[in-house]
């Protein structure tokens, strides 16, 4: 009885085996090995039934060649060679057995027992082959599962890093920004600490400032008000004793009463200067002593324009301008030290009303003079609630070139013995500091001047 059928059915179920464990999924193979095995099947049971063992010989090695080939030909089943190995042996004899037993009868019965050896060799040789390719493929398996693993674990190592490595950067981003963080409030605290400093020491220079004009203003009133009497004991000289001189004495006399009241009218002009000066460092060194109020800043702003505006009349009979208001009636009362803001309106409308007459003495007509007010309600950009008052003049601006030292203490634009440079730094340190606010300049020289004063309250 031969035994290809067996080996027919054993090798297409090798084949199987392997698509199966390899994970082919190909339809067409999975259809030919199909067919395979039903045909293995088919020629076991022929063997059974078929008398004409010559011509199912034939056919049965035929077919089981082609499963031989199968391995040496396609890639797909290439892990098979060695079991086909095995198996070649086998075939190759029961081939050879069964033409020598057709075409060579007698030598074939007279060597009939070494033929029957040859298969049984074969058969052991399959066995043993087996047996060693199947331990070779349990150990290549657990080869291939320990390598899969291994796989398995560097892609969870290599997911694990992947997320370490976006942990670590997202802590550094963190560390970075509370790093630029620290980084920031040390410096606003140095900041801080360099402006506190500043602050100490401009409070001691206003101190300092404050002694020395208290010393001063007393031998300057001694000053201002002996030229003054002097130059009245002038005037009585001249009109007493003055007469009873001879004609040839009085020439001589007079000059020299005429040189000394001129003196002394300069000693009192220059010292009335000086004594302006004076009040101003007492007024810009002394700390506020007022407290925030109720005040209606409509009534303020409008009161102070009226008094600026009078106080320059009464100086010069020839001064004029116009005044225009605008005041927001739903600003109502805020919370502020009205006698300190308004020291900050009369110093601007002064500034405007000089501006505007210095322009009106330049240009003359054609030319009308102007200074607006105007208030209203806000909503600043930081958020909160605050009132704007912008003072405004078209009258000769200010130079761009000395725009930012307009609030530095003593610095003025107007003509010697007309301004001391102490109002606008007043007046900054008023809003800034005591009002918490802002105090900002608009101007294009020769066409207007606007200052704006934002004030935060706590209302609606």
């Amino acid at each position: 009885m031969s035994l290809e059928p067996f080996i027919a059915f054993f090798l297409v179920t090798q084949y199987r085996r392997t698509l199966k464990l390899h994970d082919i999924n190909n339809s067409q193979w999975n259809q030919y090995v199909q067919y395979a095995f039903w045909a293995s099947i088919a020629f076991i049971c022929l063997m059974f039934a078929s008398s004409d063992h010559w011509l199912f010989a034939i056919f049965s090695h035929l077919f089981t060649f082609l499963l031989l080939a199968v391995p040496y030909t396609f890639d797909e089943f290439k892990t098979n060679r060695p079991l086909v190995t095995s198996v070649l042996p086998y075939v190759v004899i029961s081939l050879f057995s069964t033409i020598v037993q057709k075409l060579f009868l007698n030598f074939y019965n007279d060597y009939n027992e070494f033929f029957e050896s040859a298969k049984w060799f074969a058969i052991l040789w399959f066995c043993a082959m087996w047996f060693i390719n199947r331990r070779q493929n349990k150990a290549l398996e657990l080869e291939r599962k320990r390598r899969r693993d291994e796989e398995e674990q560097n892609r969870m190592m290599a997911a694990m890093k992947v997320n370490l490595e976006g942990e670590v950067k997202q802590r550094t981003a963190e560390l970075t920004k509370q790093k630029e963080e620290l980084q920031q409030a040390l410096s606003e605290l140095k900041s801080t600490q360099a402006q506190l400093v500043q602050q100490e020491k401009m409070a001691s220079l206003g101190e300092l400032t404050a002694g020395i004009a208290h010393e001063i203003q007393n031998p300057l009133n001694f000053v201002n008000n002996f030229s003054e009497v002097s130059i009245e004991l002038l005037d009585e000289l001249k009109e007493g004793v003055f007469k009873h001189l001879p004609d040839d004495d009085k020439e001589d006399a007079d000059d020299i009463i005429n040189d000394l009241t001129q003196n002394l009218a300069k000693i009192n002009q220059h010292g009335k200067r000086a004594d302006a000066i004076v009040k101003g460092m007492l007024q810009h060194s002394r700390a506020t002593t007022s407290k925030k109020e109720p005040t209606d800043i409509n009534a303020l702003a409008d009161e102070y324009l009226r008094l600026s505006y009078h106080g320059l009349r009464a100086k010069d009979k020839s001064f004029n301008a116009g005044m225009k208001t605008s005041f927001d009636p739903n600003i109502g009362m805020i919370e502020a030290m009205a006698q300190d803001l308004g020291r900050v309106l009369l110093n601007l409308y002064n500034n405007s009303f000089y501006s505007v007459a210095e322009k009106k003495r330049l240009i003359g007509e054609g030319y009308e003079p102007t200074v607006s007010v105007t208030t209203k309600h806000i909503t600043p950009p930081s958020g909160g609630n605050a009132v704007e008052i912008t003072v405004s003049d078209n009258g000769m601006g200010i130079p761009q070139k000395v725009l930012d030292k307009i609030y530095q203490p003593f610095f003025t634009t107007k003509p010697t013995g007309q301004g001391t440079g102490l109002g606008l730094s007043m007046s900054y340190d008023i809003i800034t500091k005591a009002h918490n606010g802002e105090l900002k300049v608009e101007t294009t020289e020769g066409e207007f001047a606007r200052f704006t004063i934002t004030i935060p309250t706590a209302g609606k």
